[in-house]
């Protein structure tokens, strides 16, 4: 292999996983021998319950996309298989119990029976460059860039929050990163707990420098890397405390530099996708980590991220309509839209550099 590999690194939480169907099998009435007429009757109105629920999960199957809609035709190869790149490959490392597991290592295809933003990126990428390229997925579900994915130079912060039980005002003092408790009230020591702000921003990044550290395990015959770009998908962990959504554009800020300090790739990009559910112009916890995941890309509000990262507003991807938190409902349309639309922007901050 006489070109490095070019490595994109997934981040984030349960966005990031592996929750679009695949296919739904349709489910089969079971009359089991010896059953009363009673029996029978209730056999049959549970599967017709089953079978409602089938056709309504059916048409958010990748299958059903591809086979009923039309979509997608680069998943699907001249022999009706899976198409599988040989250009792409794609590894999945989770922290558990202490240390790194190994979700996936292979080529970009599909398997199992459910599919990630992976997809999407995956092939937008390996269309895009000439020469390898390898997606690390380092992430786990419900974790919060406030508190869990806190970056390295994130100070702690002071907000004024409502007792619910006594109704008094209370100025509270948010976790800088490596601080712990999550929280503290002011002018008070704080009591450490196991977990710190910033834990799981630590054990993702570890977990893929670890990768890295065996690039030739993970992309055989690879002897050199370039880490090229970062994905973000995140933000339900944070939608619902405005200590966290109101600061959601500083904490951004503050990951894309960390992250490129990290992985010692300063002209590395960074493609962050919204969530959702949100609309532009709404007024809620989503609404604010959406303006500011458009804020963080607008060149004329910083100016130092001016053509090396990108905001998606996934809004018009999410089909059909679902919220993060819920895994979209399962649609892998959702799953391969939003991937499809950040492996795009991806590819333009390259085109455009």
């Amino acid at each position: 292999m006489t070109k490095p590999v070019k490595v994109f690194i997934i981040m984030g939480q349960s966005n990031t996983l592996e929750y679009g169907a695949v296919e739904k099998k349709e489910p089969v009435l079971k009359i089991k021998e010896g059953m009363n007429e009673q029996e029978q009757a209730k056999a049959k109105e549970k599967h017709e319950k089953r079978l409602a629920k089938y056709e309504q999960d059916r048409d958010k199957t990748l299958v059903s996309a591809i086979k009923n809609d039309g979509l997608y035709p680069f998943m699907i190869d001249d022999s009706g298989e899976w198409t599988k790149r040989q250009d792409v490959r794609v590894t999945h490392v989770m922290q558990s119990k202490g240390s790194m597991k190994m979700q996936r290592n292979d080529w970009l295809t599909v398997k199992g029976k459910a599919i990630g933003m992976d997809q999407g990126i995956g092939h937008q990428l390996g269309n895009h460059f000439d020469g390898p390229v390898l997606i690390i997925r380092s992430s786990i579900g419900n974790r919060g860039l406030g508190w869990d994915l806190l970056p390295p130079g994130s100070p702690s912060w002071e907000v004024e929050e409502k007792d619910n039980k006594t109704g008094k005002v209370r100025t509270m003092v948010y976790a800088g990163y490596k601080q712990s408790p999550k929280k503290w009230d002011k002018g008070t020591e704080a009591e450490r707990i196991k977990w710190y702000a910033g834990k799981q921003y630590d054990d993702d990044t570890a977990n893929a420098k670890k990768v890295l550290a065996e690039l030739d395990t993970y992309y055989p015959g690879a002897t050199e890397y370039r880490v090229a770009g970062f994905f973000w998908w995140q933000g339900c962990k944070d939608r619902n405390n405005p200590a966290y959504f109101n600061r959601y554009e500083k904490h951004l800020g503050f990951l894309i530099d960390a992250l490129r300090k990290d992985f010692n790739a300063p002209n590395a990009k960074f493609v962050a996708a919204t969530l959702g559910e949100d609309e532009k112009g709404v007024n809620n916890g989503g609404g604010k980590i959406l303006e500011a995941i458009m804020n963080i890309a607008d060149a004329a509000k910083h100016p130092q991220y001016k053509g090396t990262v990108a905001g998606v507003y996934t809004h018009p991807l999410t089909i059909p309509a679902g919220g993060s938190c819920g895994h979209y409902g399962g649609s892998a349309k959702t799953y391969m839209n939003v991937g499809l639309g950040m492996g795009e922007a991806m590819v333009e901050l390259f085109e455009n550099k």
